[in-house]
């Protein structure tokens, strides 16, 4: 059979934000007024799992009561997981993908902006991370927001000082499958990132770019 090309409609990214129901907020501060921080942590391992509507609504329920702050009509999977979640804002309309883990930092910052798709398998070292609205994140794709020194050179790397550069993916752009995305760098507004693409230095908006490192291929 000869391969054809088929052209859909993006369905994510045109629907619609819609509002929460009213009781969604009210019964995510009575989540924060009854219980212990440790014990929205428990509650929300109890619901981690679960594929039914009512595990999405408890996930969302307790998650917005971890959270610095969580959006209207945001999607999150099962088996995804985070660390300091105080420090992560999730916007309106955002799909979050199974398995992926947001790894906060207790005096970092994670800001997800509107309308922003994590494929399922996503790792995000979330120490001074900001991902702006539309941004498409490929299943598997990883950002990394840190790395040792090396210095002095008689310890070993693991134990020698981190540094920690802010990563930044701007409005519209987005992050093929299984990339890699290396601390400090800022790809620019409407930038494509090939899959399995590692990106050592910053994206120019409006560029494609791929391979190991990767490197322009062309301007969109």
């Amino acid at each position: 059979m000869d391969k054809m090309e088929q052209f859909v409609k993006a369905v994510f990214g045109s629907k619609e934000i819609k509002e929460d129901p009213v009781f969604l907020s009210e019964f995510s501060r009575y989540v924060t007024d009854t219980f212990t921080y440790e014990e929205c942590i428990s509650l929300y391992e109890r619901f981690k799992a679960g594929e039914t509507k009512f595990d999405f609504l408890l996930r969302k329920i307790i998650i917005k009561s971890l959270f610095r702050s969580l959006g209207t009509d945001v999607t999150i999977s099962s088996q995804v997981s985070f660390l300091h979640p105080e420090t992560i804002e999730i916007g309106d309309g955002v799909f979050i993908g199974s398995h992926t883990f947001i790894q906060g930092r207790i005096d970092g910052y994670c800001k997800i902006g509107n309308k922003v798709w994590i494929g399922p398998y996503s790792y995000f070292d979330a120490r001074a991370l900001t991902i702006e609205d539309y941004v498409g994140w490929g299943p598997g794709a990883k950002v990394l927001g840190s790395e040792h020194t090396g210095d002095p050179r008689d310890l070993p790397i693991i134990q020698t000082d981190l540094v920690i550069k802010p990563v930044r993916i701007c409005k519209g752009s987005d992050i093929g499958t299984n990339a890699v995305i290396l601390p400090g760098v800022t790809v620019g507004e409407g930038s494509l990132v090939g899959a399995g693409a590692v990106v050592t230095k910053d994206v120019e908006p409006y560029s494609v770019v791929a391979g190991v490192p990767a490197k322009l291929l062309k301007k969109r």
